[in-house]
């Protein structure tokens, strides 16, 4: 890595800047499926299995994106450091335009291949960005840092999420609920995404961005990152996270469509699902400051609970709601700063305390109707801010000069993403047996996994101090 010890520290904050408003489109587009879905699921008449093939497509370039990145980099070197991290941000943000691109063709001929297609590409495109960006973000300032700028970088993510559910839909259903749905309407809202994906990519190009290297070299002999038992074990912990996050945001729509939740339309559903994604970015912004240790208890207290008010009222200002509907939000703000302080900032220990949360939640959102089961499957989001922080955090804790191996191990369990939902869909499909409703007993799994590990990290890994959400330098 660059020394800059013998020079005035460089200031990052327009690199940082550009690299969340990426995070941003990044987390938008991906919530897209969400509303891809439904969508895509009434206008070919598809089953809940088949519908899923838009997550698994996706998802599934993750994986072999990802498997294809470690293969090089075990017997070439890391091509990251190779090109530099700003080439590397660029070609994954091209890629994605042009997934995005590939919609106008897929909605032109009515073929639900080529969506499935479209959207192959484009998840070959945010994985460069994964395993890009976030270690990028990790490297612009000092490592004691690092975690606090990765949670906010993310937390725009989750902001991209949030609003995707109402303009996507917007854009997508608009008023379908009084016309046809037609395949050409996902055609100009993602010519749209393209095109602000290349400004993004134009502006990174222009943007003096810090370029670092790596110090070791990694040996391309046996098992390299693999000899970490809390990678391994890291690397399925992100899959359960991955699948379990995007299985429960892909039903909720269709889950709240049913008499006997709620019987709601897409059209009101999908301000629901805004919720969901929107509990994500204020339990990412209560981590970023939860893990600033230079900020007394009292104080960090206090700037947690305004925080949190803030972001529900952005919330809030977003979703076409009344206040009395979103209320119960409250609730779940309060159990998640809690869970914090429970946590004391331990990344162990916040994820037992949240996975254990979100079992309760699911098990309600099971065996209960009607809002309850509404209010537990929505708050889920909220328990799910900090894991994928956490979990990359315990994985590549110790790895040294395998950390860049290791992380596009962990990138490649995205794939969870992919065949989770798929499992669930399949569940779904049994109606009346099981149906959607008993489907989610899938993510009750993947989140027990979850809680496993967590004990495990905070049994085994006690000398470790990364702060909560945090990555390793490398």
């Amino acid at each position: 890595m660059n020394d800059f010890s013998n020079t005035k520290r460089p200031n990052y904050t327009v690199p940082l800047i550009t690299i969340t408003l990426l995070f941003f489109m990044w987390g938008f587009i991906t919530c897209m499926n969400d509303i891809l879905i439904p969508y895509l699921k009434k206008l070919f008449e598809l089953t809940f299995f088949e519908s899923m093939l838009v997550q698994f497509c996706f998802f599934g370039a993750y994986f072999l994106g990802s498997l294809a990145y470690f293969a090089v980099s075990y017997y070439k070197g890391d091509p990251v450091n190779k090109v530099g991290y700003k080439n590397g941000i660029i070609a994954g943000i091209i890629v994605s335009a042009l997934g995005c691109v590939l919609f106008y063709p897929a909605a032109t001929f009515g073929a639900y291949g080529l969506f499935l297609g479209a959207l192959f590409v484009l998840g070959l495109g945010f994985t460069i960005l994964q395993i890009t960006a976030n270690a990028y973000v990790s490297l612009l300032g000092t490592e004691d840092s690092a975690s606090s700028r990765l949670n906010m970088t993310q937390a725009f993510n989750a902001f991209g999420t949030t609003i995707a559910p109402i303009l996507g839909g917007f854009l997508i259903f608009g008023s379908s609920a009084n016309h046809e749905i037609t395949a050409e309407a996902t055609r100009i809202p993602y010519l749209v995404f393209a095109g602000i994906l290349l400004l993004v990519a134009v502006l990174i190009y222009n943007v003096k961005l810090p370029s670092f290297q790596a110090e070791e070299e990694v040996e391309s002999r046996g098992l390299g990152a693999l000899q970490f038992p809390q990678l391994r074990l890291g690397v399925l912990g992100l899959f359960c996270y991955v699948g379990g996050e995007v299985a429960v945001g892909s039903f909720i729509i269709s889950f709240l469509e049913k008499d006997y939740i709620m019987g709601l339309s897409e059209a009101v559903s999908k301000n629901y699902l805004a919720l969901y994604w929107g509990g994500a970015m204020i339990g990412r912004f209560l981590g970023a400051i939860s893990l600033n240790h230079s900020i007394g208890t009292a104080k960090k207290a206090a700037y947690m609970a305004v925080t949190a008010a803030l972001v529900f009222l952005l919330i809030y200002s977003i979703v076409d709601l009344t206040f009395a509907q979103v209320s119960f939000f409250i609730v779940f703000i309060a159990i998640n700063f809690v869970a914090f302080f429970i946590g004391k900032s331990a990344p162990a220990r916040t994820l037992s305390v949240f996975a254990s949360i979100n079992v309760l939640l699911l098990l309600s959102a099971i065996f209960n109707q009607g809002e309850l089961a509404m209010y537990s499957i929505l708050g889920i989001g909220i328990f799910n801010s900090i894991m994928f922080s956490n979990i990359y955090t315990l994985g590549i804790s110790g790895l040294g000069k395998y950390t860049s191996q290791g992380s596009s191990l962990l990138v490649m369990a995205i794939l969870g993403g992919a065949i989770v939902p798929i499992i669930q869909g399949a569940i779904a499909d049994t109606d009346p047996v099981y149906g959607v409703q008993h489907s989610f007993i899938v993510p009750v799994f993947c989140y027990l996994y979850i809680l496993f590990f967590g004990i495990y990290c905070s049994r085994k890994l006690k000398n470790v101090e990364h702060p909560v959400g945090g990555v390793s330098g490398h």
